[in-house]
């Protein structure tokens, strides 16, 4: 495998940006292209290659507030900004991206509620968004952390990893062997991947809407009784996932120290009173 020099940038820059168009590209992904003559420098890595999403709040007219700073150290400054004009931030894996065009895509996953409507600040804002819409991305480099040993690769996600796992299946090496298991809300969601030949993609798809994100995987995860100590996992989505996928893992021989594991939400039961 080819050496990836930079995993988190040491001074993570800021590049604005603007939407191009916003399209519905599954039955549960609508796919945002953004652009500005700052994305072109962009360093991007392939990969999982993720950042935080800055968007303007719906009642803002003065342009998007971002925070100032140097390093690291952004969050202090974000929370700076008076509550008003703070811009709703969150994190996403980038679906798709175009240097000489400089043109990015970010792909929301859509929820729905009891009762049919759309649910979540991001995906709302997704599905509505106009061209020229301001937005900025706060670049944070890759979580996709597979040794040079490694014999095989494992990864398992469900639909808020799936940008993280069609980016990686496009940059891993061609002679890369290995699995996926890929969750996803419904069948219609599956796509075409650019997987090594020698990795297998088992598509999941939840037959219950109500059953929580992750379940599904994480039960066909279960299922995958062996694994070589010099492999590499990938794990993640909805918080029980990752966090029992990385256990069962570890059970079955594969050293923490090669297991990436990241719950990217965590799912808070509803309770109803009596």
């Amino acid at each position: 495998m080819a050496k990836i020099h930079r995993l988190t940038p040491e001074h993570p820059r800021m590049f604005r940006a603007e939407v191009v168009r916003s399209v519905r590209v599954s039955p549960s992904i609508q796919r945002v292209t953004v652009t500005g003559p700052e994305l072109g420098e962009f360093p991007w890595l392939g990969y999982d290659h993720w950042f935080r999403l800055f968007l303007q709040l719906p009642h803002q007219r003065g342009g998007l507030r971002l925070p100032v700073f140097t390093g690291t150290r952004w969050w202090g400054p974000y929370l700076a900004i008076p509550e008003h004009e703070r811009p709703h931030c969150a994190n996403y894996t980038v679906a798709g991206f175009r240097g000489r065009a400089a043109e990015m895509d970010i792909d929301f996953v859509l929820h729905c509620g009891p009762t049919g409507e759309l649910e979540g600040r991001a995906a709302i804002w997704a599905c509505s968004a106009r061209p020229g819409a301001a937005l900025a991305v706060l670049d944070q480099g890759i979580l996709f952390d597979r040794p040079e040993d490694a014999t095989e690769v494992l990864i398992v996600a469900d639909e808020t990893g799936l940008p993280a796992t069609a980016g990686i299946l496009r940059s891993l090496p061609r002679d890369t062997v290995g699995r996926v298991i890929q969750e996803v809300p419904t069948a219609g969601d599956r796509r075409e991947t650019e997987a090594p030949d020698g990795v297998a993609v088992t598509w999941v798809v939840r037959r219950d809407s109500r059953s929580v994100p992750g379940t599904a995987a994480l039960a066909e995860l279960l299922r995958h009784t062996a694994v070589d100590p010099a492999g590499y996992a990938f794990v993640v989505g909805e918080s029980a996932l990752a966090t029992e996928g990385r256990r069962h893992l570890h059970r079955l021989g594969l050293p923490k120290n090669r297991i990436t594991f990241s719950g990217f939400w965590k799912h808070e039961p509803t309770s109803h009173a009596a």
